[in-house]
């Protein structure tokens, strides 16, 4: 039994399809691909569990597949343009269908050589870890990193469906879970207050992995990213507040060197930070910094950056995110929980006095 959710974009609404065993259900996957040519894109981890069965459930259709290395550290152009000397090596036409099977990574990666070919082909998103099947599968955003930034190479591309299958959970690493858990967290935090406080209360059953509170809390996130991306589909607006503490995130990730921090410890450290800068803004209550870093630290995520990132460094990091227009540093910060804004207007001497705390042993309003 499996539930779908529907991303509404008009003539371009895809499904999302959450549930056990959509692997093998080929009249699921047959039914959203485009032409008779189709590439599968993983990695040397995922191929071995899932790319036969991915195979099989294909059938009859032209079937080349690209297996890259494994880890954000690959997520760059040298593996992109290995995606697109395959698709002309194989000779795919504009009809063609990519399939990404595996993480954020590949999603990402995978999408951006299908916005890129030809100027846009069809692609689906099959997602094997839980931070890619509640976020990066959803809503379009494909790219590659560069050596001064994270995603600074990318575009708009839509899936044509996302199958997130469930039993793919069952071997995911705890490290990778618990990653992909602040993702979850995020939802709570930006727009759902009654699911955070779900969050509190069913946190342990997640990291057990019990099979309905994991549908539960994938279905619940796709559906609030869902609704986002149908209201503002090229980050225009809202779209941005779903980047908490992303632009802390991925200054920890490129300062560390891509790989060393998976995107979710990162992203649990940036909402910690982006708690703390709201707290230092008289913004957000003390008790609800409180509940966001203690959350945060119970899934086993850290909730303090690395050491070896200087305030400066931290800094001269920011200044590289997308949110930047006009030469000004924009952040999303919180209101309360379930209330976030993304916003320029803020007191920097407190972001520095964030960045100061952070590399300490506790931030603003934690015991």
């Amino acid at each position: 039994m499996f539930k779908t959710l529907e991303v509404d974009l008009g003539p371009r609404s895809y499904p999302i399809h959450i549930g056990p065993g959509l692997i093998d259900r080929p009249e699921i996957l047959g039914s959203r691909i485009a032409g008779h040519q189709v590439m599968v894109v993983t990695n040397e981890t995922v191929a071995p569990l899932y790319l036969d069965r991915v195979e099989r459930a294909l059938g009859a259709y032209r079937i080349a597949r690209v297996v890259l290395l494994d880890g954000e550290a690959h997520k760059n152009t040298e593996t992109w343009g290995r995606i697109i000397d395959e698709l002309l090596d194989h000779r795919f036409a504009r009809d063609c269908t990519l399939i990404a099977l595996g993480g954020g990574v590949i999603g990402d990666i995978a999408g951006f050589a299908a916005a890129c070919y030809q100027r846009g082909v069809a692609f689906i998103q099959i997602p094997t870890t839980l931070l890619a099947q509640v976020d990066s599968s959803v809503g379009g955003k494909t790219g590659v990193n560069h050596t001064l930034g994270k995603n600074m190479l990318g575009a708009f591309h839509q899936p044509r469906a996302v199958l997130a299958d469930t039993d793919t959970l069952g071997t995911l690493p705890d490290r990778e879970l618990a990653a992909g858990i602040a993702e979850v967290i995020k939802y709570g935090l930006i727009r759902d207050p009654t699911f955070f406080a779900w969050l509190e209360a069913n946190l342990e059953k997640l990291r057990t992995r019990n099979t309905n509170a994991l549908a539960y809390a994938i279905e619940r996130s796709c559906r609030n990213k869902a609704e986002v991306v149908a209201a503002d589909e090229l980050e225009a607006g809202e779209r941005a507040l779903l980047n908490l503490g992303h632009t802390f995130a991925h200054a920890i990730e490129t300062g560390t060197g891509y790989g060393a921090w998976l995107h979710g410890e990162a992203v649990g450290v940036g909402m910690c930070m982006a708690a703390d800068l709201s707290a230092r803004l008289g913004w957000l209550d003390t008790d609800s910094v409180r509940r966001i870093r203690s959350l945060i630290a119970v899934v086993g995520l850290p909730v303090s950056p690395p050491a070896e990132i200087s305030p400066t460094r931290f800094r001269e990091l920011m200044a590289m995110d997308k949110k930047v227009m006009d030469n000004r540093l924009r952040l999303v910060l919180l209101q309360d929980i379930g209330k976030a804004l993304v916003t320029a207007d803020f007191d920097h001497t407190k972001l520095d006095a964030t960045l100061t705390a952070s590399s300490g042993p506790c931030l603003y309003g934690s015991a």
